[in-house]
């Protein structure tokens, strides 16, 4: 199976560095001197160090020529990129099957991920999302990896899950489309309340607070959009956030680090050199709950530490910390 990549920041190489062991792939680069670096090198210095492609590997930043004969397309742009990338593919190669890659909620609309490919492509579309506790530098270099491929056509999941998955990046099927995007976007604004509690030295205690009642914000706005318990108690969700709160590798735990050190919001991202979804998932996220009457403290807090820096960074926590309990 001939597979197109769309993006070639870190997830995009490292995906492509995973199938590209099993199928043929293209991956296109927006940046023409990056597609050239790639080609020559077999090495994403500026996204993904130390990660050798593989040799079949086929690097472009022609777009039209990457979407050519390819039997799947699979977007792993940015969330802000997913929309444009889309309407692009539809435009040039209409129903060729597609899995997306990003996380989050648009900027602007609130829209979940599938919200955006159903009003680009329309209802009932080939398509399907790729989520779940994946760090690209350990995907890149075949560490053990196990996620999710959701579709609400179940053949569609099972199908193309099938088709992608290898001893070292099992695949499982779930037709939660909603269940599995909440969760991995979601996960994002809980990882930068982690960093935050971390960065403050308040311990492993309060981590495993704000993990678990953050899992319980998920599940409340998750089952309301209705997503399902269950997948977001699975790999897609408890999964996804227990390691994007813990790793040292989740890049919105470093957010939230920074903002614990009393660095602005432009610094940080700035320092960070790769977009961490977690920062514009947040207000939406809290728009979306407002919208439909759930509580989200946490997001709500997060929300307040990116967005009103004239609130002490400690203020907020504590208020938040000292919320009182209620029937867990």
């Amino acid at each position: 199976m001939r597979i197109a990549i769309f993006g070639a920041g870190a997830w995009g190489t490292a995906l492509a560095s995973a199938f590209g062991r099993i199928h043929p792939v293209v991956l296109w680069a927006r940046d023409h001197r990056l597609a050239e670096a790639l080609s020559a090198s077999h090495q994403n210095e500026r996204y993904l160090a130390g990660v050798s492609l593989p040799e079949s590997l086929e690097v472009t930043s022609d777009f039209a020529a990457a979407a050519a004969r390819a039997e799947l397309h699979l977007v792993a742009t940015p969330l802000t990129g997913l929309r444009e990338t889309v309407r692009a593919l539809h435009r040039l190669r209409p129903g060729i099957p597609l899995i997306w890659a990003c996380k989050g909620l648009e900027a602007g609309t609130g829209r979940l991920p599938h919200e955006i490919v159903a009003e680009e492509l329309g209802e009932g579309a080939a398509c399907g999302v790729l989520t779940g506790p994946s760090f690209a530098a350990e995907v890149g270099a075949g560490l053990p990896t196990a996620i999710t491929l959701a579709s609400a056509d179940r053949h569609f999941a099972r199908e193309f899950g099938e088709a992608l998955h290898q001893p070292r990046l099992r695949i499982y099927a779930n037709t939660d489309v909603i269940g599995a995007e909440i969760g991995g976007g979601l996960k994002n604004v809980i990882a930068i309340a982690s960093g935050v509690s971390d960065g403050m030295g308040y311990g492993m205690n309060a981590r495993a607070a704000l993990i678990t009642r953050g899992l319980a914000e998920i599940v409340r706005l998750g089952r309301v959009l209705g997503a399902r318990s269950e997948t977001m108690m699975g790999l897609a969700g408890m999964g996804d956030l227990i390691l994007t709160c813990t790793g040292d590798l989740s890049r919105n735990r470093r957010v939230g680090l920074a903002l614990a050190r009393g660095l602005k919001l432009p610094q940080i991202l700035q320092e960070l050199g790769h977009v961490a979804e977690g920062v514009p998932t947040a207000g939406e996220a809290v728009r979306l709950a407002a919208k439909h009457h759930v509580e989200m403290p946490i997001s709500e807090a997060v929300h307040a530490l990116l967005h009103e820096p004239s609130m002490p960074t400690g203020q907020i926590v504590e208020r938040l910390l000292a919320r009182d309990p209620k029937h867990e």
